[in-house]
């Protein structure tokens, strides 16, 4: 075996190694969480679940505004480990509710009731997350510039 070749296969490999990894589909969220861990297929359920709160209509949906991540990352930093950990135990026992029509995900929702951290903060974040969206933002608020405009007609109460 001459050396030239040893360290031509040598490379390869290496190569070969470095791109097997970077490919590697370990079936995790594809945004980073530092604190929780979600599967895809939990990522999946969640978006069919908040896609069942704001439906797509002649505006975009949930899923089209991707308001699942947004519900994942506000999970992830805004909340305690004890909700996260409810968060994703009710995420868990919804899982029968894969591949169901929104009728159902939405009275799966309302059966669970409104003390239910699960359905509380899905349902909170989803509407946070649409209201905060660029397509909210762009299309259907108006926005003035601040101090906005001088409005005389306007009762004082004093």
């Amino acid at each position: 075996m001459d050396r030239r070749s040893a360290i031509k296969q040598l490379f390869v490999l290496a190569g070969g190694m470095m791109i097997a990894t970077s490919c590697s589909t370990d079936g995790s969220a594809s945004i980073a969480l530092q604190h929780i861990k979600m599967s895809a297929s939990d990522e999946a359920l969640l978006a069919e679940i908040v896609e069942a709160i704001i439906p797509e209509t002649d505006s975009p949906g949930a899923k089209t505004l991707k308001l699942h991540l947004f519900v994942m990352k506000m999970l992830d930093d805004c909340h305690s480990p004890e909700e996260q950990d409810q968060f994703l135990k009710g995420l868990k026992d919804a899982k029968k509710l894969s591949g169901k029509p929104a009728v159902e995900v939405l009275a799966y929702l309302q059966q669970l009731g409104a003390e239910d951290v699960f359905a509380k903060i899905a349902k909170q974040r989803t509407i946070q997350g649409y209201l905060n969206s660029e397509y909210v933002m762009k299309n259907k608020l108006i926005y003035e510039l601040v101090p906005g405009r001088y409005n005389g007609a306007v009762k004082v109460k004093g």
